[in-house]
């Protein structure tokens, strides 16, 4: 094969470039030269991604329902990679801003329209028996969730709806001391904190009380502030954080609430989740009116938040 004058080209860069940092292109080339292909599987690590899955009991509806979450998961770090991207952006632009957090609802819509693939896709009396073995773990303990939330909004929109107000103008260690999940995580006949939340604080609460501190002017809702301020066109910025407060504070709880009627409700006694928590109050998005721009929403919009998605699920999973 001829050496095309491009690619004597493409070498007198490569050397340029490697002569920059120190280094002798000609044992890189021989790095290429000796290197094997790459193939699909080793570059996703196929075989460990498939190998990930360790039911606790032999029914095998449970491996759908960590394959779910180990899913669920992965989509919670794309949208953390964009929530990094954003909030890190020294010379933002409302451009910029927009079509990440489109990125991120979007992500946020394959994980709402497939929440009914493990609804739907388990048998019912498989999951009621193999849910014993997990405890006291729960979807609960998800710290990329929490992340998101915190990189979304004020932390003070994420503290519990009956102590909002008075501690508006607390510290951020005060307001994440009154998190709205922490009342979330109560046992039902006690009110005490469950082992589910115990483990989580131990395990996590330092590092999302530093993520909180560290955003406080780089969170979602300061920054789009920040840019109204100079007189930027916000109006695409405005939509997808709509978006974005629907998919988070409503359609996401909503998701799992629709799980918990179909799995754990009976009359006249709800079977209490893996991890204890409250579910009846804790999911439901009109109860907790966790909403992180309330300044992009009417008031009637903010006093009906979430009951009408509440009141068609009911409907459904109860006929």
């Amino acid at each position: 094969m001829e050496i095309t004058a491009e690619i004597k080209d493409r070498l007198s860069l490569l050397q340029e470039k490697y002569a920059a940092m120190g280094q002798d292109i000609t044992a890189y080339l021989d790095g290429l030269l000796y290197a094997d292909y790459l193939t699909y599987w080793d570059y996703i690590h196929l075989d460990t991604l498939l190998s990930l899955q360790h039911p606790k009991t032999s029914y095998p509806d449970e491996e759908i329902f960590i394959m779910y979450h180990q899913i669920t998961e992965l989509y919670f770090k794309l949208a953390l990679h964009e929530c990094r991207q954003i909030s890190a952006n020294t010379s933002l632009t409302p451009d910029f801003f927009a079509s990440r957090l489109k990125r991120i609802n979007a992500y946020f819509t394959a994980l709402v329209s497939s929440f009914d693939i493990m609804v739907d896709g388990m048998d019912k009396e498989q999951f009621l028996k193999f849910r014993m073995s997990l405890l006291p773990a729960s979807g609960f303990q998800s710290a990329q969730y929490r992340m998101i939330e915190i990189y979304s909004t004020d932390l003070i929109q994420l503290v519990t709806l009956s102590k909002r107000e008075q501690l508006k103008h607390a510290t951020p260690a005060e307001q994440f001391e009154n998190i709205y999940w922490k009342y979330g995580a109560s046992e039902l006949s006690t009110g005490k904190q469950t082992l589910t939340l115990q483990q989580f604080i131990v395990k996590y609460a330092g590092q999302l009380l530093q993520l909180a501190q560290n955003n406080i002017d780089h969170n979602f809702s300061s920054l789009y502030k920040t840019l109204l301020r100079r007189g930027e066109d916000m109006s695409a910025v405005e939509a997808e954080l709509r978006k974005l407060d629907l998919f988070v504070n409503v359609e996401w709880p909503l998701s799992h609430y629709k799980s918990a009627v179909r799995y754990l409700e009976r009359d006249p006694v709800d079977i209490a989740a893996t991890g204890g928590t409250n579910w009846q109050k804790y999911l439901p998005p009109r109860f907790q009116k966790r909403i992180f721009y309330p300044y992009l929403w009417t008031e009637e919009q903010i006093e009906q938040w979430g009951k009408s998605w509440v009141m068609n699920v009911l409907k459904a999973y109860r006929t």
